[in-house]
């Protein structure tokens, strides 16, 4: 089955085709030519069900089809939406009378059975704007907390949303820092802002440079780079995650540099994120890394005591949940590294609370955490390791996790172990993939959002991840 993440496109495109044709007088002509359902979706397919392959072989005529598909690429920034079809009759229709409306076609006046079923079709006013498929509807700017080490870049990405590609010194603007701080959150609080704010349909990608590495390479093996070119150059917003990756990749390097002049000539806001200062990177071209610096660069730094303790409150607030106080001091003093770190910690504190059911206290909170405060180097955990005791800690072999089966009791721990990798370790989603069978970076990428949605509201799930990763780290002591 499809994600559905377009669903809410779909519906949102649909209104503003039925409004185009509503505002020409011709409702008739789409309850008629637009007689479509969505079904699913997958990547950059939308299944949609239609009565008849007349149906749809007319629609397709018209141009019915490219009117819609072109509407979401609108909205979505996205090149290459193609829409499917599956043959679902709502109802039975004589032979005789199907020969007759298809040699009448809209001359011929519309039963009121078949005005009723079309009826079904027309789109219901007003609709909520959809959130953005690309975009986390969490990171906004009201869930992120300010602090000292991270109010110049909160002011900065907020003006930059407000204002997209008008303030130059802005433009582009390059969040650095240390895993866990807020450079994606604040990438994607601008994005959605800007979404959620302007009613034209600005074109609005956020991708991470492994996925655009990934999809350019593809678009060469493919011969279709033009359409990718399309796809990126004619942006309105550029968020573009990770540059860290790009390094030794001359070649998608050189694409983003002439993606880069084609934005900036036409006066469009681009946001990158990076690991470290850009001036850094190894094998990374002068001239791009000019390009990123032209603009704005800021650090984030770790949050101070004031801010992890902020942040600690603004989580359990936004959750719903209460700990106590004392608790709450505990982790704050002796997590100074990331807010990834200060989530996990708290996480962890209402996980235990919950299964135990009894009040949290500093000392089970000292004993629950002390894994977390003494953390090995990522680096000497392999996913070799992870594999291994997430197999044993879910009584399945090794090899069942690493195959094809897509049987409930495999395909859960799978996931676990691709979301363990990617946390403790720092390997990309496609090296973590060809670890797993060989797996596409989309499916990587999938099973670990799929685990990282279900802890935030499955404390129990979480609770036993953080066991697992316990495990996993006294392992290499």
């Amino acid at each position: 089955m499809g994600s559905n993440n377009y669903r809410e496109i779909w519906q949102y495109a649909m209104n503003q085709v039925y409004e185009n044709y509503k505002n020409k007088g011709q409702e008739t002509e789409f309850q008629l030519w637009f007689n479509m359902q969505y079904v699913e979706d997958s990547q950059n397919t939308i299944i949609v069900s239609v009565p008849s392959e007349f149906m749809w072989q007319s629609m397709l005529k018209k141009g019915n089809i490219k009117e819609v598909t072109g509407k979401i690429e609108e909205l979505t920034g996205q090149k290459n939406i193609e829409l499917s079809y599956i043959i679902k009759e709502t109802e039975t229709v004589p032979e005789k009378e199907k020969k007759t409306i298809v040699k009448s076609e809209i001359k011929q006046k519309i039963s009121n059975e078949n005005e009723k079923q079309q009826t079904e079709i027309t789109p219901a006013f007003p609709i909520k704007k959809p959130k953005h498929p690309q975009l986390r509807e969490d990171f906004i700017f009201d869930t992120f907390v300010q602090g000292e080490n991270n109010n110049f870049a909160y002011n900065a990405a907020l003006a930059v949303a407000k204002e997209p590609g008008k303030l130059e010194r802005y433009n582009p603007i390059l969040l650095y820092g240390g895993s866990g701080l807020g450079k994606t959150h604040l990438m994607q609080s601008i994005g959605n802002f800007i979404y959620t704010n302007n009613p034209e349909s600005l074109k609005i990608s956020y991708t991470s440079a492994e996925s655009f590495t990934n999809e350019f390479t593809a678009s060469l093996s493919s011969k279709n780079i033009d359409q990718f070119k399309l796809k990126y150059r004619n942006l309105d917003i550029l968020l573009l995650d990770d540059i860290h990756f790009l390094q030794g990749k001359k070649a998608t390097q050189e694409e983003l540099f002439y993606t880069f002049n084609a934005l900036r000539d036409k006066n469009k806001q681009m946001i990158f994120t990076c690991d470290r200062p850009i001036k850094e990177l190894k094998d990374f071209w002068d001239r791009i890394q000019n390009r990123l610096s032209s603009g704005v660069c800021i650090d984030l730094q770790p949050p101070n005591y004031e801010t992890r303790r902020a942040i600690l409150q603004k989580k359990l607030e936004l959750q719903g949940k209460k700990i106590p106080d004392d608790v709450i001091d505990y982790i704050a003093k002796n997590i100074e590294t990331n807010v990834r770190d200060l989530e996990s910690a708290l996480n962890k504190m209402i996980g235990y609370s919950e299964i135990i059911q009894k009040p949290l206290t500093v000392e089970i909170a000292q004993e629950q955490l002390r894994d977390i405060f003494n953390t090995p180097v990522s680096g000497t955990i392999s996913i070799e390791t992870i594999q291994k005791i997430t197999a044993e800690f879910c009584n399945v072999s090794v090899s069942d996790i690493k195959n094809p089966k897509r049987d409930k009791k495999f395909v859960i721990p799978r996931q676990i172990a691709i979301y363990i990798c990617r946390e403790l370790t720092e390997y990309s989603f496609t090296e973590i993939g060809r670890e797993f069978g060989g797996r596409d970076h989309s499916t990587i990428m999938h099973a670990y959002d799929k685990i990282d949605s279900q802890i935030k509201t499955d404390s129990t799930l979480n609770a036993k991840i953080q066991l697992l990763i316990r495990q996993i780290k006294d392992y290499k002591k």
